[in-house]
């Protein structure tokens, strides 16, 4: 059977290019447009090497990485981050827990390159301590992206963590995209057991309707701002507090606050 390959890229065009140049190789690709589909992806195939680009919307390439270090703690297969900001990070590249780094820039110029990484891999699978593990050929040019929107994810990241209260952001689908340290604390879950989950799953039993019916109510009374409701859960009495997150004036999904009284 052939090996298989999870591209995960919201570009369309870069995951048409990778997919080309690893089916060239003989590889089974499986392709995902962000984070969640990438899950949903990992939660039924077993893969032999993954490319994950980091900055996408829903669930992005830090919180894919982190969730598959998580899943598969053996480092069952070697995973590539991909991004145009790369080069401004090179200082924090074990917090983002890749095996490998490659700084996009013009597909033309990244063909030869990829092909090289992925020789490397096919020989030694996961790279040798002493062994490069960032891949920026001189000729390479790195997107022009600023090093505010850089900065910008973990920026965000940083104010929810500071936030004092548990915070979940639920897709449209209902599911978990993101929870900050204290909500999982106060859920008694780990990040791996709840992204990508539907968020009723992480209430107990005889709230969950009552869950349904807050996302329900605040998408149905427009004039409402944010609605609230107690649960007790591990013996702490939570108050749970439900608004929309609006994206360009479009329902995305909600905002779920935990505050323990």
């Amino acid at each position: 059977m052939p090996k298989k390959a999870l591209v995960v890229d919201n570009d369309f065009f870069f995951v048409e290019f990778l997919s080309e140049l690893l089916e060239a190789r003989g590889y089974h690709v499986i392709k995902a447009y962000d984070g969640k589909e990438a899950i949903s992806q990992l939660e039924q195939e077993a893969v032999e090497v993954m490319f994950v680009d980091m900055v996408m919307p829903k669930i992005d390439g830090k919180e894919l990485i982190r969730y598959s270090r998580l899943r598969f703690p053996d480092g069952s297969f070697p995973i590539i981050a991909l991004s145009g900001v790369i080069v401004q990070q090179l200082a924090k590249l074990d917090e983002i827990g890749a095996d490998y780094f490659i700084v996009k820039g013009p597909m033309e110029k990244m063909a030869n390159h990829i092909v090289g990484l992925m020789d490397k891999i096919d020989k030694q699978h996961v790279p040798a301590a002493s062994a490069e593990t960032v891949f920026q050929p001189r000729d390479l040019i790195s997107r022009q992206i600023s090093d505010e929107f850089a900065q910008s994810p973990s920026f965000h990241r940083c104010i929810t963590e500071s936030a004092g209260v548990g915070i979940a952001v639920i897709d449209r689908e209902t599911r978990v995209i993101t929870a900050n340290a204290m909500a999982l604390d106060i859920i008694n879950r780990t990040h791996e057991e709840v992204l990508n989950h539907r968020i009723t799953t992480v209430f107990p039993d005889e709230k969950r309707e009552t869950v349904t019916g807050s996302l329900k109510k605040i998408v149905l009374k427009p004039e409402l701002i944010k609605t609230s409701f107690f649960v007790t859960m591990n013996s702490r009495k939570i108050r749970i507090i439900v608004s929309l997150l609006r994206i360009d004036d479009e329902i995305a999904g909600w905002i779920i606050v935990m505050e323990d009284t």
